[in-house]
């Protein structure tokens, strides 16, 4: 009996073992090229490509000195996020030109990782053959060893920090559009030291994604601007410009984002707790994020 107990276990970890080896990880960005091309040739090259295959440019900025950033959507895109709760966050694929002492990096943010982070219905891995097939392909990055869909679709950075379903109540309107018209306005306006750097709606849903800049030039939300954030933990020789920019989404007539502690530890995953280049140098970020985006969807902040 010992002998069949001892074969029985084996199995089971063996079976264990063959399933975890089966696995498939994923990492947050795709470095689709590396680049002498002249910066501003590249910007114009790859917005003629993106059109032609049906991408719509939503929006553009400079994030960062030698940085330059698309945000595309599709038809198809926009379809797939108004299928799920939250699912505008999907709408938006973010693509980033490099510039680094040694080249151009092209690169986007993983859609397939993105699917299962913001708990889609649908993978996007269509998507993403897509865009490797349009811009190119050379490795993924973003993390070392990546994370599965399991992992993804239940993403905490650390035990009892945010998770995907927990969110950032920014403000409330008497309805959905009332909400969009304030949102809007009140980012136009720079409030919390915002820009405007697109926006998508759904189409038969009452849910908008905004995407903002954010300069930290207040004294108030200093730790939260974008070149603060990025000079602290994008160290890697492989830049994740794509992480960029942050959202702030209108569902019904609430307006939340994501709380900082989940929106960076999804991209920068490996990222450790302290040390250099680590979350504890960046701990100031989520309470000036909050405030900032707070501002910029026309609420106010308590001192």
């Amino acid at each position: 009996m010992t002998i069949i107990k001892y074969l029985l276990a084996s199995l089971c970890f063996l079976s264990i073992s063959i399933s975890q080896a089966n696995e498939t990880y994923y990492k947050p960005f795709i470095l689709a090229q590396q680049t002498t091309t002249e910066f501003t040739t590249l910007v114009g090259d790859l917005k003629l490509k993106l059109t032609q295959a049906d991408y719509t440019i939503e929006g553009e900025y400079s994030a960062i000195p030698g940085r330059h950033i698309f945000i595309i959507s599709s038809a198809k895109l926009k379809h797939h996020a108004g299928l799920s709760p939250q699912g505008a966050y999907g709408a938006a694929i973010r693509i980033a030109i490099t510039k680094t002492k040694d080249n151009i990096q092209v690169s986007f943010n993983n859609p397939t990782y993105m699917a299962y982070a913001y708990r889609m219905k649908e993978d996007l891995s269509d998507v993403t053959q897509q865009l490797q097939s349009l811009l190119g392909f050379i490795q993924n990055f973003g993390s070392e060893k990546g994370l599965t869909k399991n992992e993804l679709q239940d993403y905490q950075y650390k035990i009892f920090m945010p998770d995907f379903e927990d969110r950032l109540e920014l403000a409330e309107y008497a309805n959905y559009t009332v909400a969009v018209k304030k949102v809007e306005a009140s980012i136009k306006k720079g409030n919390g030291g915002t820009e405007l750097i697109y926006k998508i709606e759904l189409p038969n849903k009452n849910e908008t994604v905004f995407g903002v800049s954010i300069s930290g030039k207040l004294e108030q939300t200093e730790c939260a601007g974008d070149q603060f954030i990025m000079n602290k933990i994008d160290f890697q020789k492989i830049k994740s410009s794509p992480h960029l920019p942050y959202e702030i989404l209108v569902t019904g007539q609430q307006v939340f984002a994501l709380y900082a502690e989940f929106r960076i530890a999804i991209s920068f995953p490996d990222l450790s707790m302290v040390g250099d280049n680590s979350f504890f140098s960046i701990m100031c970020a989520p309470s000036a994020i909050e405030h900032a985006l707070t501002l910029a969807a026309g609420n106010s902040v308590e001192e």
